[in-house]
Parts: structure tokens; C-alpha cells; sequence
């Protein structure tokens, strides 16, 4: 072989490794969490034990459970705990709540009487203060469990009757009590507070409050950060929804208003989106009034909003006014989902408490959401009230 053919094959071997290398780094570097992306990422500034964000980062990370991008300096903080579900109120005189715009995901229900309840999801981003918050029922644990085998999960009390609304029974019986159970009966001050003075006026139940980070600080002192005492992670079986890229402007339908109730009669808690196709969100009145959040006094506003139909019955547990209710959420059923200015009929789907809610088009293909803020609100299955124009 000639000098030139051996410097050839040479060079020919050399660019090979160098690739070789430069793949394997590549593999190495990006094919784990993203950890060694975020070790030189600054920690997140605290102000009154309230995390501050730099807000001038770029938006490069995807939240898992809403598709929503926020910044690695978020993502990196966002990676020490595990998602939390508070029970924040919607009693008349509880609004307007604290932190809800700040939610990853919320699911309403008729709590009882008419009146509905939210679980908010909390988990890529964080609230100064949530609240009011309340009681606990049976149905939102099934959702919250949807998250994680131990995921955090603050409320006041909770149905406690024998039977199958017994909410406080079923904690136990996942074995959550005292573990991923933040109720403030047992929690207490300073995690949870009465603010008396922040909705003046109204009655004391609907005066307690927190912030996601002092529920947060008690899952770790339970060694439910990130991982679980036994060095388990909370995502390890969970199933993201999927997303996909929001629809440019001349894409978006021309889905304006919708509207529904949940129970005739009671128009207080009757609920309107109005969509904006310029900013592509969903804006929320509640009872006829803009539903703000005390904590910014701006509207609520969403990317997706998903009505899912569920058979609503009394749970008959012999509780005064027989007003503890049940849903069934596990099985299949309708779904409505306003996106994009668009509707589009389809279905939701959960095999048990533990499963995942899958949501599909009345194709069966699994639906693909827009990356932001999720709201889900549940209505019987025999309710007619919605209107779309």
C-alpha cells in the first residue's frame, strides 16, 4: 500500500473515532434526565419562604404535565419534588381563591349541594398563597393518584362517613396517612393559617390558606421529595398526556363562548369561557362575574379546557342531607375538548385509581393538547347545559 492510501485510510480512521466520540458524548449527555444540563443553572431566589424565578431565562424545558415550557432554572427546582393536589373551595364567599393561576392542571366537581371544588395540581410552578382550602372527597383522590404512587395532598378534613364517600377512611386505606397526607388537622400552623383579613367577612371555614412551598418543605421532611424513601421516583410509571404545537393564527376555529352549569338552579356556580384567538386562551367568568385570582387580580385563563361526562349519584351513607356525592370516574365515557378556538368530541378513559386518564377523538386517536394551563371540569351524564357559540 502506497504512502498515500495509508494516510488516507489513516485521516479515513481518525474522523471515524472523532464522530464516534462525539456521539457517545452526545448519547451520554443528553440521553439521562438532563442532570448534568442543569448543574451550573443558579437556584431560584426565596422571598418570605416564597421561591422567586428569574423571569428574563429562556423557555427551553417542557413541563410534564401540561406541556408548558418554563426555564431550566424552574425545571431544575421543579425536579426535587413531586407533584402536589390542593382542595381549594368555590364557595361563594371563598372568592376570589388564592393560586389557582398558577396550577398545572385543575379538575372541578359538585363537592355537595350544588357546589363546586377544585383539585389544583401543582408541580412546574409555585403559588404564594392557596386557598381557601378544603376538605377532601373521595373522587379527587382518585385523580390526584393518577400522579404518583405518594403524591402530595393538602386539604382540611374530608368526608368521613362510613361507606363509599368516606374520603378520610380511603387515605388511610392507601396508606397515605401521616406519608403524602398533608391535612391540616394534623399539619397545622404554621404550614397552614386563617387569614381572617384577606376575604373580610366571611365565614371561618373558608379561611385557611398555604403556599405550595411550605407543603412542599413538609413532603421532604417525609422524605417524599423527588424520590421516596425507598429511592423511588415519583415518575417512574407515570404517563404524560401528549402535546403538540398550538395552532397558528389563521388555523384557530371560531369557537367564541362556552358555557354550562352544573346543577339547574344554581347559577352561582354556572361557568363561561371566552376565547381570545389572538392570544389563543380561554378566559373564565364564574356565577356571571370574571373569576379572578386574589393573589394577581387577573382573570383565570387556560390553553385547553376538557369536559368530561361522569354518572353522578348520592353516595346514601346515611350523612345529614345525604350530600356527599360520588362520580364514576373509572371506566369510559364522553369528552368535550375546546382548544385552538376549536370543539372536539370525544372520549376519556381510566381503568382505576391509579391509572392515568387517557382522552381520545372520536377517532380513538389519543388526543394531543396544547402545550399551558389544563382545566377540567366534570359534569353528569345526563346534564344538557352546554352551549357553544
Amino acid at each position: 500500500m502506497n504512502k498515500s492510501k495509508m494516510l488516507g485510510m489513516g485521516l479515513l480512521f481518525y474522523l471515524l473515532a472523532a464522530v464516534s466520540s462525539f456521539f457517545i458524548f452526545s448519547v451520554t449527555l443528553f440521553s439521562n434526565t438532563g442532570d448534568s444540563l442543569l448543574d451550573n443553572v443558579p437556584a431560584p431566589k426565596t422571598s418570605d419562604g416564597n421561591v422567586v424565578f428569574d423571569v428574563s431565562l429562556p423557555k427551553t424545558e417542557v413541563c410534564p404535565l401540561n406541556g408548558e415550557l418554563f426555564s431550566k432554572q424552574q425545571r431544575k427546582w421543579w425536579e426535587s419534588h413531586r407533584p402536589l393536589g390542593v382542595m381549594i373551595e368555590n364557595h361563594e364567599e371563598s372568592r376570589p381563591q388564592s393560586g389557582l393561576s398558577n396550577a398545572d392542571v385543575i379538575y372541578e366537581f359538585v363537592a355537595e349541594g350544588g357546589i363546586t371544588r377544585f383539585l389544583a395540581v401543582y408541580y412546574c410552578d409555585t403559588a404564594e398563597m392557596v386557598g381557601p382550602v378544603r376538605s377532601a372527597r373521595t373522587y379527587f383522590l382518585d385523580m390526584i393518584s393518577e400522579y404518583a404512587d405518594y403524591p402530595l395532598y393538602a386539604h382540611v378534613g374530608g368526608a368521613n362517613t362510613p361507606g363509599p364517600a368516606n374520603a378520610l377512611g380511603q387515605i388511610e386505606d392507601y396508606g397515605w396517612q401521616s406519608y403524602n397526607d398533608l391535612n391540616q388537622f394534623s399539619v397545622g400552623f404554621p404550614t397552614f393559617w386563617r387569614d381572617n383579613e384577606r376575604l373580610p367577612g366571611v365565614a371561618t371555614e373558608h379561611t385557611v390558606y398555604s403556599t405550595t412551598q411550605k407543603l412542599w418543605d413538609i413532603g421532604k421532611k417525609r422524605k417524599l421529595t423527588e424520590k421516596n424513601e425507598d429511592g423511588d421516583k415519583w415518575d417512574e410509571e407515570f404517563v404524560p398526556w401528549k402535546f403538540k404545537k398550538e395552532a397558528g393564527t389563521a388555523e384557530r376555529g371560531k369557537v367564541q363562548t362556552i358555557s354550562y352549569s352544573f346543577w339547574d338552579g344554581y347559577a352561582a356556580y354556572s361557568v363561561s369561557w371566552k376565547y381570545d384567538p389572538v392570544t389563543n386562551i380561554y378566559t373564565r367568568s364564574n356565577g356571571g362575574k370574571p373569576h379572578v385570582d386574589n393573589n394577581t387580580d387577573k382573570p383565570l385563563a387556560v390553553k385547553d379546557l376538557i369536559v368530561l361526562y361522569m354518572k353522578e349519584s348520592r353516595a346514601n351513607d346515611g350523612y345529614e342531607g345525604n350530600l356527599h356525592m360520588l362520580y364514576g370516574d373509572k371506566g369510559s365515557g364522553k369528552a368535550v375538548f375546546f382548544m385552538d378556538g376549536q370543539r372536539i368530541e370525544g372520549t376519556w378513559n381510566k381503568k382505576d385509581r391509579t391509572s392515568r386518564t387517557i382522552f381520545k377523538d372520536k377517532t380513538g386517536t389519543e388526543m394531543q393538547l396544547n402545550p399551558g394551563a389544563i382545566w377540567i371540569s366534570v359534569l353528569d351524564t345526563a346534564n344538557t347545559s352546554l352551549i357553544v357559540k
